[in-house]
């Protein structure tokens, strides 16, 4: 307020003040009083409109928190209903048909075909969201021993197998099958077969109270109750027979196939001799049975044998992908192929055994030339 308006103001009290001034005076103080009301309408609008606003805004957020809680609601029971769908679905149809058991049998059937005195001890174990993975310890005979050389594992999504994963506890065990076997005929193309003389000289070299893993080529193409029956003359165990699977000259080296000593005994090869049942629950049962299989001649049962190596070869071609992924190498179609039209030939045997027992070998024609494996202290039981 200016001081001149409030001089105006003071005579205007005192009755001093001019007409003319007097009136515009009043007229001012007309327009302050219209201001004053128009202010006091003003806040008493926003002291109504306050509480409104923070109604509404309360209103707005709460529904934003409802929108987001749904939403998280309901993606969390997609996503629980679809764990407890894919968990059933996994369940049913792994056990259904033996699955879990059928697939790990071509697992290990699969490593043992395709790797040189090397088994396979495998564990299933369920996953969600139809997903079954298998692991377990990779084995080898030296001696009278098994001993542990690795891992394994495989993962399934339903009926698809995973590339197998191989850890190996060293370098020999994982290179078993390359270079160790020498085909007659490869050698007889190439003009002799690589010497031996080192190997040789290691085992001599080797404490007497040692056992040891020997690959053995032979000097010719061998029938299985042939080879069975001069090994029945040392003081050793055969643990595995490299087959002739009609591949070409130059792949013999890179590939083998061949079977264990001890068969790869499947399902269909096992006789039930009791079955059992027992109450599960209010409506289940639990049932189990005693089962065995066909008896095989220590140094005999050839047919036998070959029989169970064409059965094993057959499965592994039912279930092509899988063994692709446990075995790349193998090939079995081919290999079927020739031994279904020619017989079973063995050109290689694993065996393992004393060092002194191994080292007569030397002195046998029939073995062509010799590569050794793995060694371990005395663990022999005559």
């Amino acid at each position: 307020m200016s001081e001149d308006f409030k001089e105006q103001l003071r005579k205007y009290s005192e009755g001093s003040l001019p007409e003319d001034e007097r009136a515009e005076v009043e007229r001012e103080l007309e327009k302050l009083e219209a201001y004053q009301v128009y202010l006091d309408e003003l806040m008493e609008q926003e002291v109504q409109q306050t509480p409104q606003r923070f109604i509404e805004k309360r209103i707005i957020r709460r529904g934003k928190w409802k929108a987001r809680f749904a939403n998280t609601f309901t993606v969390l029971a997609f996503v629980l209903a679809f764990t407890v769908i894919s968990t059933i679905i996994t369940a049913v149809f792994y056990n259904s048909g033996d699955r879990v058991d059928r697939y790990r049998d071509v697992l290990i059937s699969a490593v043992a075909v395709s790797r040189p005195n090397i088994s396979l001890n495998l564990n299933a174990n369920g996953k969600f969201f139809f997903r079954m993975e298998y692991s377990g310890r990779l084995m080898k005979q030296i001696g009278s021993e098994q001993v542990d050389v690795g891992s394994y594992s495989s993962k399934f999504l339903l009926g698809l197998g995973g590339i197998g994963n191989y850890s190996w506890t060293d370098q020999q065990s994982g290179n078993t099958g390359s270079f160790i076997f020498y085909h007659p005929q490869a050698a007889q193309s190439t003009g002799g077969q690589r010497s031996d003389a080192q190997e040789w000289e290691r085992l001599e070299m080797l404490p007497e109270g040692t056992v040891a893993e020997a690959y053995l080529s032979l000097d010719r193409l061998y029938s299985t109750d042939e080879l069975l029956k001069k090994l029945e003359l040392l003081n050793v165990l055969p643990v595995w027979f490299a087959v002739d699977g009609g591949l070409a000259a130059d792949e013999r080296s890179f590939s083998t196939l061949g079977f264990p000593y001890q068969p790869l005994w499947h399902a269909e090869d096992m006789t039930v001799r009791e079955n059992s049942s027992e109450k599960w629950g209010w409506f289940g049962k639990v049932t189990s049975s005693t089962s065995s299989s066909p008896s095989v001649e220590s140094y005999g049962s050839a047919e036998l044998r070959e029989q169970n190596f064409i059965e094993t070869l057959q499965l592994l071609q039912k279930y092509k992908t899988i063994t692709r992924n446990a075995a790349p190498f193998l090939k079995v179609e081919e290999s079927l192929s020739y031994v279904e039209e020619h017989g079973i030939h063995l050109y290689g045997v694993v065996i393992t055994g004393p060092v002194k027992e191994l080292l007569k070998l030397q002195e046998d024609s029939w073995v062509s030339n010799i590569r050794i494996g793995e060694v371990r202290l005395w663990n022999w039981r005559d």
